[in-house]
C-alpha cells in the first residue's frame, strides 16, 4: 500500500518530459495575430495567442513540435526541442480544408475583425472539461444567446431538443457545417414544448468529438446564406488535425435528491421524490439515476505531403432516463433514455497546386425511450385502460429510432486570374420512427397488443452550389468580392404505422372504415373507448405525405476596407421557391476602429424564413385529454379543406428586419464586446389553439392549424467580457462574464375574424415568449498551472413566466374570462442559478483525468407542483432543466 501511494505521488507531482515555450506570432506586416491556435503535435495540448500575439505553452512530449494555425493564413510546424522562445511570422494563404469565418465570404477575415458579432467556441475542450456529452447542452452553458433545455412529456421533443438563438424559434437559426447548409430534422414540435409549431436542426446529431470549433453569428444573415438565418447562424467547423488518435471516456450520473416533502405538501401520493417510490423503475429506490457514458475517438492522418488530410470520429453515448416527482398521472416525469452511435469524417486532398477535393459528412443512429402521461386504473372515467392488460393502470413509453446522415463533396480551385471557385453538392437526411411500448388500443379490448409501430416521418435535402470569391489587396486597403448560386430540393414524407396504432375497432375486432354500418366496441363499463395506441397515436394511410419542393438562389457579396480602420460590407440575395414565390433580401454592415483598442460596428438587414414542408403538410389525429375527458383532435395540414373553411391562408414566408449596433474594446489581456439588436418578424408561423369541429364530420371533435399567426419584436443586448492574465510562464488565470438580455413582444395576432383566445391564447403566447429567459448571465474562471487546471462557472437565469394547463382545460373566449384565469393559472419560476466546477490533471503527455460536477448546488426551477404544469411534473423544463446535480469523471488520452 505504501508503494502504491508513493507511485501515485510521483506520477502526479513530478512533471514528465516538459518544457515551457513562449513567443510572439505576427503577420508579414509586423502586426500581432490574436487567437492563433498553437498546439503540440500528437497531443491534445494547446493554447491560443493573446491580445498582444503572445503565447505560453508547456510541452508534454520528448521531442515536441508546435503547430501554428489561423484562418486565412498558412499553417506552420516547428520543432521546439531545447527551445524556450520561438517567434513566428505567418503568411496569408488559403489553408487546405479551411473555411471562412461565418458571416464573411472573405478568406482574409477573422472573428476578431468582423463587422458583426461572432462567438468562437472550442466545443471539444468544453466537452472534455464540463462533462456535458451533447452539443446543445454544451452551448446552453457557454453561449449566452443560445438556449436549449431537455423536455419531458412532449412527444417528439423529448427525443430531439428544441434550441434557439436570441429567444426566436428553433427554425429561425441556420446551421452550417464547414460553411455548408445543414439539413433540418423532420420533427415538427407540437405537444407541450417551447418552439411549438417549429422545425429545427438537431445539433446533437453531430458528435462533439468531431468538432474543431463552433462559430455563432449573432446577427441576421439571410442575404448571405438564405432562409432561416433570422436570429443568426451557427457554423460547425469539423476537426482537420492529422496526428494520431485522441479520445476519452466520460461517465456521469444525476442526483435524485430534489429536496422538500412534496407528498406532504400536496396531500396526494407523489412518485420519484428524492429517489423513492419509483414505481416505473424495476431497480427501485435510487440516490442517483440518468447514468451516462460517452466514449469518443478521433483519428487524423495526412494524405500525401502537400497538406491533404483525413479526420475520422466515432462516438458512442448511452444515457439512462431520469425520474423526478410527479402525480399518479405523471409517474414518468423526467428526461429520456438515449443510446446513440455516430461516425463522422472530414477530409481534403490537393489536386495539384491550385485545386483541392474535399469530402465530409457522417451518420448517426439514436434510440430513445421516454415515458408518456400515465393512465389510471380502468373505469368508466378511464376508458383508455384495458382492464385485462393493465388492472392497475399503465404508463406508455414513446420510443424512437432516429437516423441522421449527411454527405458533402466539393472542389475548390484557384483560377489563373486569382478568383477562388468552390463547387459543391451536399445531401442530408433525417428519419424519425416511432415505436410505442407498454401501451394498448382500448378498442381492441383484451386482444390488444402492448406494442405498436406508429409510423415515421423523414426529410431529405439536396443542394448544389457554385461560389466565387476574390480578394484585391491593392484596392483601397483591401476588397473582397463574392457571388454565387445555389439550387436546393427538399422532400418530406409521413409513413403510416401498423393498423392497430391508429384504428378504432368494432365489436368484431375489425378496424372501422364505415361508422354508419359498423358498431364500435363497448368495454365492460359500457363505454366505447377511442382507438389508436396510447401515448402516441400512429399515422394512418390518410396522414401519409410525400411532398417535394425546389428553390434557386443567387447572391452577391462585397467587403471593402476603405482604410485600415474602416470596413464596409454589403450583400444581396434573390431566391425563388416552387411553392410560395420569390424573395429579395439585403444586408449592410460596417466596422470602424476609433482607436487601436476600440472599434464600433453596426448592421442593418432584411431576412426571411420559408415555411418548412412539415409545417405545410404535417397532419395527425390524436386523442387529447381535456377536463379529464378524451378529445379526438385533428392537426390539419395547411392545405386541407378544414383549414380553408376556418379562413386559414396558405403559408407564406416569415419576413424579418434586423438592426444591430455594438462596440469592441481590447487592452492587454482584457476584451469587451457589447452588441444591441432589434429583430422584427412579420407573419411568424405558429400552431394555433384548438377549434370546435364536431359538426364538420372530419373524424374529430377539435382541430388546430399552422398559420402565419403573429408579428413579434425581439429587443436585446449581448455583453461579453474576458480577461486573461499570465501569472508566470507556467500559470495563467482567465475570467469572463457573458450575458444576454432579451425582451420579446407580440405586436400583433393575425387572427382575422377568428376569436383571438381560440386562435392563439395566453397559454400558447407564454410558450413563445419563454423560448429564452429575459436574461442569462454566465461567469467563468479558469486557473492553469503546470499540468493542473480548474474551472468554475456560474450561470444565472432570469425568472420565467408560463401559463399552465388550466387554459386548455377551461379555455376562455372573452377577456373577462381570461382575466380570471390569469389569477390562478400563471406559473412564475423565480430567478435562479447553477454552479459548475471541474478540475483536470495531465498525468502524462498521453493521459488527462478530469473530475467535476454541474449544478453542484442542486438547483431546480422553483417548484409549482400544483398538478397543472403542462409537462405534468413538479416543474416545467425551463432555466437549468429538471435533472438536478450531475457528477462526472473523464479520462482523456492521446497517442
Amino acid at each position: 500500500m505504501k508503494n502504491l501511494i508513493l507511485l501515485v505521488f510521483i506520477i502526479f507531482y513530478f512533471p514528465l518530459s516538459s518544457q515551457v515555450v513562449s513567443g510572439l506570432v505576427q503577420d508579414n506586416t509586423g502586426l500581432p495575430l490574436i487567437g492563433v491556435s498553437v498546439s503540440e503535435k500528437g497531443t491534445s495540448n494547446g493554447t491560443i495567442t493573446d491580445i498582444d500575439g503572445m503565447y505560453f505553452l508547456e510541452t508534454r512530449t520528448k521531442n515536441p513540435v508546435l503547430i501554428f494555425s489561423y484562418t486565412g493564413y498558412t499553417s506552420i510546424e516547428r520543432s521546439v526541442e531545447g527551445i524556450t522562445t520561438l517567434n513566428i511570422v505567418m503568411e496569408e494563404g488559403i489553408l487546405l480544408g479551411e473555411v471562412q469565418v461565418v458571416g464573411s465570404r472573405s478568406y482574409n477575415r477573422s472573428s476578431t475583425n468582423s463587422p458583426v458579432a461572432v462567438d468562437v467556441i472550442e466545443i471539444a475542450q468544453l466537452a472534455n472539461t464540463t462533462g456535458r456529452v451533447e452539443v446543445n447542452q454544451i452551448l446552453q452553458f457557454s453561449a449566452p444567446s443560445f438556449n436549449a433545455t431537455k423536455q419531458s412529456g412532449s412527444d417528439g421533443a423529448d427525443h430531439i431538443d428544441p434550441a434557439s438563438l436570441r429567444g426566436l424559434g428553433p427554425d429561425q437559426t441556420l446551421v452550417l457545417i464547414n460553411g455548408k447548409r445543414r439539413h433540418q430534422s423532420s420533427l415538427v414540435n407540437i405537444f407541450g414544448t417551447r418552439g411549438r409549431g417549429n422545425t429545427g436542426t438537431d445539433l446533437n446529431a453531430i458528435p462533439a468529438a468531431a468538432i474543431k470549433r463552433i462559430e455563432i453569428l449573432r446577427d441576421g444573415a439571410s442575404a448571405q446564406y438564405g432562409s432561416d438565418a433570422i436570429a443568426g447562424v451557427i457554423n460547425v467547423v469539423l476537426k482537420d488535425k492529422t496526428y494520431g488518435l485522441t479520445g476519452g471516456v466520460t461517465y456521469g450520473l444525476y442526483s435524485t435528491d430534489v429536496g422538500g416533502d412534496y407528498a406532504e405538501k400536496s396531500g396526494e401520493e407523489i412518485f420519484n421524490t428524492n429517489g423513492k417510490n419509483r414505481a416505473l423503475d424495476p431497480d427501485g429506490d435510487k440516490k442517483y439515476d440518468g447514468n451516462t457514458t460517452r466514449v469518443d475517438l478521433n483519428y487524423g492522418v495526412s494524405l500525401g505531403n502537400k497538406g491533404g488530410f483525413a479526420n475520422f470520429t466515432a462516438e458512442y453515448l448511452t444515457k439512462d432516463r431520469t425520474l423526478r416527482p410527479g402525480y399518479s398521472w405523471r409517474k414518468g416525469y423526467g428526461s429520456a433514455a438515449v443510446d446513440q452511435f455516430q461516425f463522422f469524417v472530414n477530409s481534403a486532398y490537393p489536386l495539384g497546386e491550385k485545386s483541392e477535393l474535399y469530402i465530409f459528412g457522417g451518420r448517426g443512429n439514436r434510440d430513445t425511450d421516454a415515458f408518456a402521461f400515465s393512465r389510471s386504473e380502468p373505469s368508466a372515467d378511464e376508458p383508455r385502460t384495458v382492464a385485462a392488460l393493465y388492472p392497475n393502470g399503465f404508463t406508455p413509453r414513446i420510443t424512437s429510432n432516429i437516423i441522421d446522415q449527411s454527405f458533402t463533396g466539393g472542389l475548390r480551385h484557384e483560377m489563373s486570374n486569382g478568383w477562388q471557385a468552390d463547387f459543391s453538392h451536399n445531401y442530408g437526411f433525417n428519419n424519425f420512427h416511432y415505436l410505442i411500448k407498454n401501451t394498448n388500443n382500448a378498442s381492441l379490448g383484451s386482444a390488444s397488443p402492448r406494442e405498436f409501430d406508429a409510423g415515421s416521418h423523414s426529410l431529405a435535402m439536396n443542394i448544389t452550389g457554385l461560389n466565387f470569391s476574390k480578394y484585391y489587396k491593392k484596392i483601397a486597403s483591401g476588397l473582397n468580392l463574392a457571388f454565387g448560386t445555389e439550387y436546393r430540393t427538399e422532400n418530406f414524407q409521413i409513413f403510416a404505422g401498423e393498423t392497430g396504432s391508429y384504428a378504432t375497432y368494432d365489436v368484431n375486432g375489425i378496424a372501422i372504415t364505415n361508422p354508419a354500418s359498423q358498431q364500435p366496441f363497448v368495454n365492460e363499463f359500457g363505454v366505447s373507448p377511442g382507438g389508436g395506441s396510447q401515448g402516441f397515436p400512429g399515422y394512418s394511410p390518410g396522414n401519409e405525405v410525400n411532398k417535394s419542393r425546389s428553390n434557386i438562389g443567387f447572391y452577391g457579396d462585397a467587403e471593402l476596407n476603405v482604410t485600415s480602420k474602416w470596413l464596409i460590407s454589403g450583400a444581396l440575395r434573390y431566391e425563388n421557391y416552387s411553392d410560395f414565390g420569390n424573395t429579395l433580401n439585403y444586408k449592410v454592415a460596417s466596422r470602424y476602429n476609433i482607436f487601436d483598442d476600440l472599434a464600433i460596428r453596426a448592421s442593418v438587414s432584411s431576412g426571411f424564413r420559408a415555411p418548412s414542408l412539415a409545417q405545410i403538410h404535417y397532419n395527425l389525429i390524436f386523442t387529447n385529454i381535456v377536463a379529464g375527458k378524451s378529445l379526438q383532435t385533428l392537426l390539419a395540414s395547411n392545405t386541407s379543406t378544414v383549414a380553408k373553411s376556418f379562413g386559414i391562408e396558405s403559408l407564406q414566408e416569415e419576413k424579418a428586419n434586423n438592426l444591430a449596433a455594438g462596440l469592441t474594446y481590447k487592452k492587454g489581456g482584457f476584451t469587451v464586446t457589447v452588441d444591441g439588436y432589434i429583430i422584427d418578424v412579420k407573419d411568424r408561423i405558429i400552431l394555433t389553439d384548438v377549434f370546435d369541429v364536431s359538426e364538420l364530420n372530419v373524424g374529430a371533435e377539435a382541430a388546430q392549424f399552422f398559420a402565419n399567426g403573429v408579428n413579434t419584436r425581439t429587443t436585446g443586448l449581448d455583453v461579453i467580457l474576458n480577461y486573461k492574465y499570465n501569472l508566470s510562464k507556467k500559470s495563467s488565470l482567465t475570467g469572463g462574464i457573458a450575458g444576454n438580455f432579451n425582451k420579446k413582444e407580440i405586436q400583433k395576432i393575425n387572427n382575422g375574424n377568428l376569436n383571438p383566445f381560440t386562435f392563439y391564447g395566453p397559454f400558447s403566447q407564454a410558450y413563445l415568449k419563454a423560448a429564452a429567459p429575459d436574461y442569462k448571465v454566465g461567469v467563468n474562471l479558469m486557473y492553469q498551472v503546470n499540468k493542473f487546471d480548474a474551472m468554475l462557472t456560474y450561470t444565472q437565469f432570469s425568472q420565467v413566466v408560463l401559463q399552465d394547463f388550466q387554459w386548455v382545460d377551461s379555455p376562455p373566449s372573452t377577456q373577462s374570462e381570461a382575466d380570471e384565469l390569469f389569477k390562478t393559472a400563471t406559473d412564475t419560476y423565480k430567478a435562479a442559478g447553477t454552479l459548475d466546477l471541474s478540475v483536470s490533471y495531465n498525468i502524462t503527455g498521453q493521459f488527462k483525468v478530469t473530475l467535476g460536477g454541474n449544478n453542484i448546488l442542486n438547483t431546480y426551477p422553483t417548484p409549482q407542483f400544483d398538478g397543472w404544469t403542462d409537462q405534468g411534473g413538479f416543474n416545467d423544463s425551463v432555466q437549468m432543466g429538471s435533472d438536478g446535480r450531475y457528477l462526472f469523471a473523464r479520462l482523456g488520452f492521446t497517442f
